[in-house]
């Protein structure tokens, strides 16, 4: 089993939370790629984190919780700049999250930072997030996509807070065409599918973005399971019922389910097998779903098969 690439964003979340009855905001380390590589370890698998770190406190924290997970940082860089916050809030189905921190640290990795033997020795890439609108890390997601010999993944991991008018969305709809375009496989959210594509059906956003020439695409759809696009027909594959206490991560662990199985076995040659590891990715988030929040959460698979047995 070889190692997976995991590019994007590492940052602190202020998790909306309550203290004796006040409001408080809780700290993790967090950001969804930091999210997935976490994921991949503890899953049993090998990630490696790609991206760029503050060089205050808070981001030795981060390197240390990512070391500590049994991440690699061989790609990581430090930038002169405070580590950025994520302030997290539940109004609805989806958490709110508001940045904090300009220039953000986790969007001044470039093109030239890149170790060009790791990324070439990956099993698998995933490129996406919050990333993609930081025009240094596009140019360096844009290159590793192109070094990539192994599996690409990518997930567009949208955040409407980020998004500062029509023309923002209008790039960032091209940015997803194009790394769809390349993907083995995409997972997206039903909020993102929405935000993207307005009015549009999961099932007609997996097709489209198939057409573009992804090979598979899932579109997770919280307790109504995922959209798994692999074949011909679109299928749906159901959630678990679970004791929800906090969703934050959950949609990172179906990637990091996906990231780990890949790399045990590679890609399904049937579209059976994407439906039964998507299966298996959704009670890994329904896990993450019944802990409070984020990285601290991705189970082990040992947990998982604790947690659901058939």
């Amino acid at each position: 089993m070889g190692y997976a690439v995991v590019l994007g964003e590492a940052l602190v979340d202020l998790l909306d939370a309550e203290c004796e009855g006040r409001p408080v905001f809780r700290q993790e380390i967090g950001g969804g790629p930091l999210n997935v590589a976490v994921g991949v370890s503890r899953l049993g698998g090998a990630a490696q984190f790609v991206g760029s770190f503050g060089d205050d406190v808070l981001a030795g924290r981060i390197r240390g919780f990512l070391d500590d997970a049994g991440v690699g940082l061989a790609g990581a860089v430090t930038v002169p700049v405070p580590t950025s916050l994520a302030v997290t809030t539940h109004a609805g189905p989806e958490p709110d999250f508001r940045f904090y921190g300009e220039p953000p640290s986790y969007g001044l990795l470039t093109a030239d930072d890149l170790d060009v033997a790791l990324v070439e020795g990956a099993d698998v890439l995933y490129c996406g997030s919050v990333v993609l609108l930081c025009p240094p890390v596009l140019a360096a997601a844009r290159r590793a996509w192109s070094l990539a010999t192994g599996l690409r993944v990518f997930d567009p991991n949208v955040r409407p807070r980020l998004l500062d008018g029509p023309s923002t969305l209008d790039r960032l709809r091209e940015v997803v065409a194009e790394f769809a375009a390349g993907a083995h496989l995409v997972k997206l959210s039903g909020a993102d599918a929405e935000l993207l594509y307005p009015g549009e059906p999961a099932e007609g956003v997996a097709a489209y973005l198939r057409e573009l020439g992804a090979g598979t695409v899932v579109v997770t759809l919280g307790a109504d399971g995922a959209i798994v696009a692999a074949g011909p027909d679109p299928v749906r594959v159901p959630a678990p019922k679970v004791r929800a206490v906090d969703a934050t991560g959950a949609g990172d662990s179906v990637m990091a389910a996906l990231v780990a199985d890949l790399l045990v076995d590679g890609e399904p040659a049937e579209p059976t097998g994407w439906h039964q590891r998507v299966a298996f990715a959704l009670r890994v988030a329904g896990l993450v779903c019944e802990s409070p929040g984020g990285a601290l959460s991705m189970p082990t698979r040992a947990e998982v098969l604790r947690r659901f047995v058939d």
